[in-house]
């Protein structure tokens, strides 16, 4: 007796970096559009037939590193000009060249937070458990598999006849991955 799941979608199998660039490369020409490749090592070309588009991590991280500019001299010229003006020997309150070193480490300082945190919510981490963790085979992508996965969210996507043109491309083996 077969228990009813959830479909997630379907992971096809291939030999090696060559064959699943261009199985990617034809699901892509095909439209499927949901699909992602899981392999040990980068393969070189692959993201851009998955039809991968930049990313906004670099707009997050300018925007952390000109909130810590600006947040580290407003900090400094508040505390010096505004809240507590202490004149040692003459020198002017709003002295900009002693506000240098902490615009400087706030900058990097809040760039770098920006990146982790971005790259964080992007990538959807942490997840700790992920649908696919669930198929045998795919303990392999971390040594010697390459994997073609199309997501059942796709519109393209039919169990059968997505099964039938992953067989088609080359695929070793296609695998249903439950929800």
């Amino acid at each position: 007796m077969s228990q009813r799941f959830r479909l997630w979608g379907l992971l096809a199998d291939f030999g090696g970096p060559a064959e699943l660039v261009a199985a990617a490369r034809a699901a892509h020409a095909a439209g499927y559009r949901r699909t992602d490749a899981y392999t040990p090592f980068p393969v070189e070309g692959l993201a851009e037939e998955l039809g991968h588009r930049r990313t906004i991590l670099p707009l997050i991280v300018l925007a952390g590193a000109i909130a810590g500019g600006v947040g580290g001299y407003a900090m400094q010229y508040y505390t010096s000009v505004i809240d507590y003006p202490l004149n040692v020997g003459g020198r002017p309150l709003h002295s900009w060249p002693m506000f240098v070193p902490v615009t400087f480490e706030l900058t990097i300082l809040l760039a770098a937070l920006a990146a982790v945190l971005g790259m964080l919510a992007l990538n959807g981490l942490p997840r700790p458990h992920h649908p696919l963790f669930g198929v045998e085979r795919f303990e392999r992508a971390t040594r010697d598999g390459f994997f073609l996965a199309i997501e059942a969210d796709d519109p393209k996507f039919d169990p059968i006849a997505t099964r039938e043109f992953l067989m088609a491309l080359g695929a070793n083996d296609v695998s249903e991955v439950p929800l």
